[in-house]
């Protein structure tokens, strides 16, 4: 009997065997698009291929699953509705196994006008969405756009505008280095995703501040218009990292009828644990 499409994956032609070292060779990065429909996973990839990138596919959730973990893509574009497991499984299960090094970004492709569905994406940790239909030129832009933010150790738009020169914050007993993309909280390293570490970025360069929802959707996700839930389950799934009591937050305070404040005085015990890291202690 012939092996199923749906158990396999695909390799395109051209794409390096080996994403991470087709990029240094040139292409843009690897991507791995997990969809089942074959029509829309060739015209994806064509679009993909010839923005440069290498692309991967694999037509069903434990396949595309086992492609991430053997061959950890620059990014993976994730069908919502997948038969074997779905998207929401295959995204819930990738980030539980990313407790150490740097996460995979996940661009969620859900149906036109499913709102739960999209919020529950990004609850199990979906950086971006695109709903079906979609323009396969917008994809490959949100695609560009998510390696951007991954790739840079800043947020897009920010005062530091990249690695160099971007001091490590610290804060309320978190430190956050924006070159290394990492986060610790009271010496414990944080697991967050790629947009949660860009809101929580923003934040820190802007204590004190109220934030409106248009605000954060425009300088942390690069977006003028988008649904504004986006930024409300970000925050949400932030909180539940970095609050000790995330039903009582503290840092990040919702201020009724306005946005968001992150309310911290600059922190002497985050302070001493970013001296100790220095070899300054």
């Amino acid at each position: 009997m012939a092996e199923s499409k749906a158990e396999s994956t695909d390799e395109r032609p051209g794409a390096a065997a080996d994403p991470q070292v087709g990029a240094q060779g040139g292409v843009l990065g690897g991507v791995l698009v997990v969809d089942d429909d074959p029509v829309v996973s060739e015209v994806v990839a064509g679009y993909l291929e010839r923005a440069g990138f290498a692309v991967r596919l694999a037509a069903d959730g434990p396949a595309g699953l086992r492609s991430a973990e053997e061959h950890r893509p620059d990014l993976m574009v994730l069908d919502l509705m997948l038969p074997g497991m779905d998207g929401l499984e295959v995204c819930r299960r990738l980030r539980a196994g990313e407790h150490r090094g740097r996460p995979v970004p996940v661009i969620m492709l859900t149906a036109r006008g499913d709102e739960d569905d999209r919020i529950l994406g990004l609850e199990v940790g979906a950086d971006d969405y695109v709903t079906k239909p979609f323009s396969p030129r917008e994809l490959v832009l949100r695609v560009r756009s998510v390696l951007r933010r991954a790739q840079a150790g800043a947020p897009e738009g920010g005062p530091e505008g990249g690695p160099e020169g971007a001091p490590r914050l610290a804060v309320a007993g978190l430190v956050l280095d924006p070159a290394a993309r990492r986060v610790h909280k009271e010496g414990r390293e944080l697991a967050l995703t790629l947009r949660e570490f860009d809101l929580l970025a923003f934040f820190l360069r802007h204590p004190g501040q109220v934030c409106d929802r248009e605000r954060l959707m425009r300088e942390v996700w690069g977006w003028d218009f988008g649904d504004l839930s986006t930024v409300t389950v970000h925050v949400r799934r932030l909180r539940g990292k970095i609050e000790d009591d995330p039903g009582n937050p503290q840092l990040i305070r919702t201020v009724w009828g306005a946005g968001y404040r992150f309310e911290a005085a600059p922190d002497t015990g985050a302070r001493q644990a970013l001296r100790t890291e220095d070899g300054d202690a």
